[in-house]
């Protein structure tokens, strides 16, 4: 009877033969997989068991007749959610905010307090500063001879206060991230450099600009792949009925209907529906980056 190989022989066999398989590293580097089986089992668990569940945007969910009891109804849910008259301006306010967003907070100043501050709190923040009556800005406003204006108010402000407020709080995180590149460029780069006779800005835009040119390119990557999920939690939380039409995007949206409509199915086909464009748009911009930069995530 055939027995299969240890794990010692097979590193036996790798050494001897000089051919290493993928297992032969895995086996020879045992330990760090040990570390990382904790993590890899948590994101089977939370991740990718969940979702068995995706089926019922395909299904007439109901509660009591559990997800493979409901109906299949196929399509209908994803038709109905394209044909509704709601479907163009939630599309159009999603993308907005996400490219919007996207741009500005790719340009960030480095600071890092901000970035600890919770989304509630920092709509909380942005209610007392940007108050009509009494709020610090409005209050600069009006001492210096200017109309006050109702910047939570107004539709033609939602964008620009919540693009701001989300660069001011996500920039500590980038930071750091550029940071750690930066320490990683090699010094006698610069002192080459600077023997040469390069300016600061010259080893700025020729050393220090192609160095972290790579993390720039995996952060934008990874952006892109999550440009339809603007988070409810915020725009939530700074939406009133004055800037609604702006302000209602897919995921405020799934939260309305699915969980104070219970319309699970149709919000399970509009939350797939917006995954598949994030998958899309991931591919899409990482096969660009990989053929113009020979940067990508895989």
């Amino acid at each position: 009877m055939k027995q299969n190989p240890s794990s010692v022989q097979i590193l036996q066999i790798g050494k001897k033969t000089g051919r290493k398989s993928p297992l032969f590293y895995m086996l020879r580097s045992w330990q760090l997989y040990v570390l990382l089986a904790p993590t890899i089992l948590y994101l089977f668990i939370f991740n990718y068991v969940p979702m068995y569940g995706i089926q019922i945007a395909f299904r007439d969910f109901v509660a009591n007749k559990g997800i493979t009891g409901s109906p299949w109804v196929g399509m209908k849910h994803f038709q109905y959610f394209f044909s509704s008259p709601q479907f163009s301006s939630l599309l159009v306010n999603t993308v907005r905010l996400s490219l919007f967003s996207l741009l500005w907070n790719f340009v960030q100043n480095v600071t890092y307090m901000p970035y600890f501050i919770s989304t509630v709190v920092l709509v909380s923040m942005l209610n007392l500063f940007l108050a009509q009556q009494d709020g610090m800005i409005n209050q600069v406003i009006g001492a210096l001879g200017g109309t006050k204006i109702d910047f939570l108010g107004k539709a033609a402000y939602f964008r620009t206060v919540y693009i701001a407020s989300g660069i001011w709080q996500g920039t500590g995180w980038s930071s750091i991230i550029y940071l750690a590149a930066l320490s990683g460029v090699d010094t006698q780069l610069h002192e080459a450099a600077q023997i040469d006779g390069a300016s600061r800005i010259q080893r700025v835009w020729h050393i220090n600009v192609p160095c972290i040119l790579p993390t720039a390119t995996i952060l934008f990557i990874m952006s892109c792949g999550q440009i339809m999920n603007v988070g409810y939690e915020k725009v939530y939380l700074m939406q009133n009925s004055l800037n609604m039409e702006v302000s209602e995007v897919i995921s405020t949206y799934v939260y309305k209907t699915g969980l104070l409509n219970v319309k699970y199915s149709y919000t399970t086909a509009i939350g797939l529906f917006n995954n598949v464009i994030n998958v899309v748009v991931l591919l899409l911009v990482n096969g660009i980056s990989q053929k113009l930069s020979e940067t990508s995530l895989f």
